[in-house]
This record gives structure tokens, sequence and C-alpha cells, in this order.
């Protein structure tokens, strides 16, 4: 039997857990490619490609050299470059891509959130007035906030901070999810944290920080998303299992 050859673009819960339904079935070959941003990824169940692909020229190559049927987008929400890329290279190889992105928390009563569009408007929202803020949104755009240093910073990422913020009053707490609600709470209790700055990346992992911020009546300035694409989507590990089923079976290769 000649298996269909699957690449998954990841770096996220669903992306692992995605590759562990598809790697036992003999039907498919597929690929993990991570970007190898993270110094110690967790062990994932099929091979492994590490890196980037040189921009769409770059994958392109691969899923033609390679023989690539379908690609699956599994990176994070806010992975915006890599999405870009995929579906300018899968339409250029003539595969299809589907985009598999779990829903963004939905606000509930009691948030207190303020909503904005990027990085940049978080940083203003902060205000002039000094403040301690939980910077819960990763390591590679902490440095933005170098631009409000009258704020104290807690910032909490997987990797440290490299290099590290310039703001004068800053403090790194080095974790990985998930995190459950007590602890969170705790942790904002303990460092007296006025504001929350998180990006709506959904799902439970880190869900914990949105609900003590609730609790305790903070507010959480919330980076939402860009507008999906069109194209094939996916919410959940599951529906990503059928249209990827759906997919390669309307879907043959040129050529074959």
């Amino acid at each position: 039997m000649d298996k269909r050859r699957i690449l998954i673009l990841g770096g996220t819960t669903e992306a692992r857990d995605l590759a562990g339904r598809l790697a036992g079935r003999p039907d498919l070959a597929v690929t993990l490619s991570l970007a190898g941003r993270t110094v110690d990824p967790a062990p994932q169940p099929v091979p492994v490609r590490m890196g980037g692909f040189g921009g769409v020229p770059g994958l392109a190559a691969y899923l033609d050299e390679h023989a690539i049927e379908l690609v699956i987008d599994a990176t994070h929400p806010f992975a915006r470059q890599i999405s870009a890329n995929a579906r300018v290279a899968s339409a250029a190889a003539g595969i299809p891509l589907l985009r598999l992105e779990r829903r963004g928390w939905e606000e509930m009563e009691g948030d207190r959130w303020i909503r904005r569009t990027s990085i940049e408007e978080a940083v203003t929202a902060l205000g002039a007035q000094p403040r301690r803020v939980f910077l819960a949104i990763g390591r590679q755009e902490a440095r933005a906030f170098d631009a409000a240093p009258q704020h104290h910073y807690l910032v909490r990422s997987v990797d440290p901070v490299d290099p590290p913020m310039e703001a004068p009053s800053v403090e790194y707490l080095l974790a990985r999810g998930p995190f459950a609600v007590e602890a969170e709470v705790d942790l904002l209790r303990q460092q007296r944290i006025d504001v929350i700055v998180s990006k709506n990346s959904g799902g439970d992992a880190t869900y914990g920080k949105i609900v003590a911020a609730r609790i305790l009546g903070l507010n959480v300035i919330l980076v939402e998303r860009a507008a999906s694409e069109s194209g094939h989507h996916a919410e959940t590990v599951e529906d990503a299992v059928r249209l990827t089923d759906h997919l390669l079976a309307s879907f043959r290769k040129r050529g074959v």
C-alpha cells in the first residue's frame, strides 16, 4: 500500500494530539514540523523535522521533494507568517491545506476584558500610571513592553526572554502549562498583579489565568486574533481527523 504523505505544521498541543491520532495508521506517512523555537520540546509521536523552511519557496520545494499530499497547519493561532506561507505554498504545489485552530476564549459574566488587535495596542492600553503587569504572551514579543518602562512586569514563558527586557523592573518566571486556577490565583495575589496581558490563544492549558482574573476582578488586556482566511478549517482534533480523510479521498496528486 502506498502511504499518503501528510505534513503537519505544529508547535501546539492540538498538533501533537492529531499526530498521535494519525501515527498508527498504515495508510499514512505523517511528518510533524516544529519551528525549533522551544529549547526542550515535548516528545512527539511521529517523525519530526526542526527549523524553518526558508519562506514560501523553501516550503513549496519541501512539499514537492517529499511528495506531500496534504498540509495541516496546526500552528499557534498567532503564528501568522507560517500560516500565510502555508497557504501560498500549498496552492502553488496544488495540494489541499487544512487549518486546525482551536476556538478562542469567549467573554463571560465577571470578565473585565480590554480587547486590542495588536501587541503595540496592548502596550498603549496599560496607560501612563505605573502598574504591576503579568505578561503572559510568551517570550518573543515581551520586549515590545520596553516602550512602557514605568510598569513592573512579571513575564512568564517556557524559555528565557533572550535578550532580556530593558525595562528597569522585570521578573521572569519559567513555566510550562497547564496552569491550575488555584495556582494562578495564588500567583496573582502574591505578585500583587494589577492587570494581565494575554493573547486570545484559546484552549484549556492557559485558561486558568483568565478564570483567576475573573475571580480577583482584574482587568485583562486581550490581544485578539486576525480574521481567519477562507478554506478548510477544523476547531478540534476530531474534526481534523475527519477532514483529513475527506480531503485525501477527494485529492489525487497530478500525474497519478
